[in-house]
């Protein structure tokens, strides 16, 4: 059952939201908060509390959620099973669900879709038309036996931090059985933390679908009708940045089947440190891991990540930091809610050459934490 009050309102600047629960088994105000989008497509934003995104979180609470999500998950889904994290905000969420369920299934692989162009060959693009970047990439792996367990994918495990109508999930799932072919399909579920699109997926999908989530319900947007349109910075970019990929690509974007956990292996912490550690965009997965190492050896930890979503300040997003995209694509990227916060040390991970890393958001980082550390592969 709900925990709490069986309706959630919040009054933003351009509208008012409302959300109903119907079933789950936790309280809203446990899952998320609301933030304003700068997006003219969709003025409102459900920030997760647990997803470790936009809010700094310890890596614990993110473990129990990707525990939660995947004991719902059903067991004898026929393999091989392919598992798939969308880009950006579930990449780590996807894995997090994989990294859970690799107990069940002994045949399945791990992929998340990408917007920054690789070398590799793709395996299918689909649209996530309400967002700020609708452009989504699919690339195959490049080892032989996780190519072909995707290619031969009997079940689909689709993995999103959030359904609001569920049209997204139908896209994806439209283009890997057109375009990249993948016609022995048999099953079909969605994960989210939370479900607001109602039954939309099942009606839309042509196979057996389940979802899984940790609350549903339906939601209903009132807009104002003399709010002012929200101006959004361009993020739509999807494309090779000037700057190369150093990192290892061993976690979900050309196929993962185990987490390598071999990032910042050198790097200790002490029971007494308070430590922010920052994923990078898609780069989520090994930065989280450890996070997790390090709050294991003690440390008071929490993790959060650089995002190109454009939100507005205020309601959930206490602060923000704005910088310079470190791909060399020349776009906007933000950090929120950590400039009005203090650490001892923050971590910085990311896929690109330390010296890619904006100096801009480095000097706005040292006013939050007394030691701050760029962590890139050795």
């Amino acid at each position: 059952m709900i925990n709490g009050p069986p309706i959630y309102c919040k009054t933003l600047s351009a509208g008012t939201l409302t959300v109903t629960p119907t079933t789950g088994s936790q309280s809203l105000d446990s899952l998320f908060d609301i933030a304003e989008r700068r997006n003219p497509k969709r003025a409102f934003l459900f920030v997760s509390k647990v997803l470790g995104r936009h809010i700094p979180i310890a890596p614990s609470v993110m473990r129990s959620t990707y525990r939660q999500l995947a004991q719902q998950l059903p067991p004898d889904l026929p393999q091989p099973v392919l598992f798939i994290g969308m880009a950006e905000t579930a990449v780590g969420l996807g894995a997090g669900v994989f990294d859970e369920a690799l107990s069940l299934f002994n045949n399945a692989v791990y992929l998340t879709s990408t917007r920054y162009a690789i070398a590799g060959e793709l395996l299918c693009e689909f649209k996530e038309n309400h967002s700020h970047a609708t452009d989504h990439l699919l690339y195959r792996p490049a080892d032989p036996l996780l190519r072909a367990r995707v290619q031969n994918a009997r079940s689909l495990v689709l993995i999103d931090d959030e359904a609001t109508t569920g049209n997204t999930f139908i896209n994806l799932l439209t283009a890997l059985r057109t375009e990249a072919g993948l016609s022995q399909v048999e099953q079909v579920v969605t994960v989210t933390l939370t479900d607001w699109s109602g039954n939309a997926i099942k009606k839309q999908c042509p196979l057996p679908v389940t979802t899984v989530s940790l609350v549903q319900g339906d939601w209903h947007w009132q807009p104002r009708a003399d709010a002012a349109v929200a101006i959004m910075p361009d993020v739509n970019v999807t494309a090779i940045g000037s700057v190369a990929i150093v990192g290892k690509q061993s976690w979900g974007r050309l196929g993962m089947a185990s987490a390598a956990r071999d990032l910042g292996k050198a790097i200790s912490a002490s029971a007494s440190e308070k430590i922010l550690v920052l994923g990078s965009a898609e780069f989520v997965w090994e930065p989280l891991l450890l996070a997790e190492r390090l709050e294991q050896l003690g440390a008071e930890v929490k993790f959060s990540c650089t995002t190109r979503s454009p939100i507005a300040t205020g309601y959930a997003i206490e602060s923000v930091i704005a910088f310079s995209d470190n791909y060399g694509l020349g776009i906007a990227n933000y950090i929120y809610n950590v400039a009005h916060q203090q650490f001892d040390r923050i971590l910085l991970c990311v896929e690109t050459p330390a010296q890619s890393v904006d100096p801009a958001l480095l000097v706005a980082l040292q006013k939050v934490a007394t030691e701050v550390e760029v962590v890139v592969y050795e």
